[in-house]
């Protein structure tokens, strides 16, 4: 790892006068715009070559540049290779008869909380009822319904290939109902009347996951469903101003890839295959100012390669090792972000992570599709208050003062996760507790205590209670809509105390 990071350091040095010479000698053509906060680099024709044709490579070298794209690309190729999969269906539906898939650009909604086997996203959410789709700008712009929630929260995450956020369309932006247009970097057609608004992306590959909050309520879980029938994605070329739609509980079922049906999450990026997948995620993400350096290595050493095995090999082999020394650590909350108090970690620049490809690949791997600050902010814990891995095989409490519930517009909650990264099956189907639970119990002073333990606590407090696995487990706080306090960390979770 120290040789990555010294590696990295005349990179980034590369990088920068890159940025200067594209300033002062006006060697690159680009043009940038502004939207929605986000910038958009619609042409960069110039990329800072790597070595000249022919020279000698090392092994060390090829290793460091290949760890370094792998650290990189991992994000980029894991949506590649979603959208590999999911092109295959001939229609939205249910992957397993669980997971909600669909062609490109269309979008499949769950009609309830996803289901404990889900296995094609680490780390998933019983608070909201999600939909996801993935959008090819190649093909065509895509139209969004947004139905009228009412004071249901509700967020729509879009983000490009890179896992960043390139659209504010939530109840904490004030959005409105109505049709919402979605483009690619080049889409220079007409916007049709009846669109509120649109959002461009900065990569034709995308996705689009909308979360509609849902409490254990079975009457609210009857009210969300007319809701959630209109929360469609179609091609622009069949808009007509009306609102269409689909009863999701009539979506077909599909076969699970027999990846998807084991303890862990579906391997979307293969090591022994990255490099030869490298080539086309590179055409489908545009450089950002300040990449051409890094563009330039990359694409000089997969250049190589193709005149000469041995740097594939060589290649291919700095992939195997990255994805195990580099990248799995990565999937350990421990590992996520920064640190705060009481052991938890936190990161802030979650889908908005620029060149911050650490973060940018530790949320992919631990916890992909992470919602943007504003929207919401996150908590991890591996760890108890004195520093050891929790464990089914100990018992916990987190108790949060009279008036310190965790600070938020929309809703909160706290997770138990097993080993994976997945929920594990309890006698009571409860994988979190916080605002959708109504019958939560609070202590005489005013506080919430929440029990985490493999068995029952006393009767007086099992609708507190957080069941655990036997095994070692994480806990995650989300906090949606947070208020500043969280955002900016003056809250943080409390700690997570070992019952002696």
């Amino acid at each position: 790892m120290k040789k990555l990071l010294i590696l990295l350091i005349p990179v980034s040095l590369l990088a920068a006068c890159g940025q200067k010479q594209s300033t002062d000698t006006k060697t690159t053509d680009s043009t940038t715009t502004i939207t929605d906060s986000v910038q958009i680099t619609k042409t960069v024709k110039n990329v800072l070559p790597g070595p000249v044709p022919n020279t000698v490579m090392t092994d060390e070298y090829v290793r460091h540049i290949g760890a370094i794209a792998y650290l990189w690309g991992w994000p980029m190729t894991n949506l590649h290779n979603r959208k590999a999969l999911f092109e295959k269906l001939p229609e939205p539906g249910y992957v397993g008869g669980i997971v909600p898939a669909a062609p490109s650009n269309q979008i499949c909604m769950l009609t309830d909380y996803v289901a404990p086997e889900e296995r094609a996203v680490a780390c998933p959410n019983q608070d909201v009822v999600y939909g996801f789709g993935l959008t090819d700008f190649t093909k065509d712009a895509v139209i969004i319904q947004v139905p009228d929630f009412g004071d249901r929260f509700w967020v729509y995450q879009m983000c490009d290939q890179r896992t960043d956020g390139y659209a504010s369309l939530g109840k904490m932006y004030g959005s409105k109902p109505g049709f919402y247009l979605l483009t690619g970097p080049h889409w220079k057609g007409k916007v049709p009347d009846g669109i509120v608004k649109v959002f461009k992306c900065s990569t034709d590959l995308g996705v689009v996951a909308p979360r509609a909050f849902q409490s254990d309520d079975p009457a609210d879980k009857a009210a969300i469903q007319p809701v959630i029938k209109q929360v469609l994605m179609y091609p622009l070329s069949q808009f007509d101003g009306k609102m269409k739609t689909k009863d999701w509980s009539k979506a077909p079922k599909f076969p699970a890839d027999a990846s998807a049906t084991g303890e862990t999450e579906t391997k979307w990026v293969k090591p022994d295959v990255f490099f030869d997948e490298l080539p086309a995620i590179l055409k489908e993400v545009p450089l950002r100012p300040g990449e051409e350096a890094l563009y330039g290595q990359i694409q000089a050493i997969l250049t190589a390669a193709k005149k000469n095995p041995h740097i594939m090999a060589v290649m291919k082999q700095a992939a195997a090792e990255a994805d195990k020394n580099m990248i799995d650590p990565l999937f350990q909350f421990v590992n996520v972000g920064y640190p705060v108090k009481y052991n938890w970690t936190t990161q802030r620049n979650g889908a908005q992570f620029g060149t911050d490809y650490l973060t940018r690949s530790a949320c992919a791997k631990a916890n992909i599709f992470v919602n943007k600050p504003v929207e919401t902010k996150y908590f991890y814990q591996d760890l108890d208050s004195a520093g050891t891995r929790l464990s089914g095989n100990s018992k916990y409490t987190v108790t949060f003062a009279k008036g310190e519930t965790p600070p938020v517009k929309g809703f909160w909650s706290l997770t138990l996760y097993n080993q994976h990264h997945f929920f594990s099956p309890n006698q009571l189907k409860r994988y979190s507790l916080g605002t959708k639970n109504k019958n939560l119990q609070y202590n005489a002073d005013g506080s919430l205590t929440i029990y985490v333990q493999s068995t029952p606590p006393d009767a007086s407090k099992l609708s507190n209670w957080l069941p655990a696995p036997k095994e070692i487990f994480s806990l995650y706080v989300r906090c949606y809509w947070p208020e500043e306090s969280a955002l900016n960390d003056s809250w943080t979770p409390p700690a997570v105390v070992k019952v002696k």
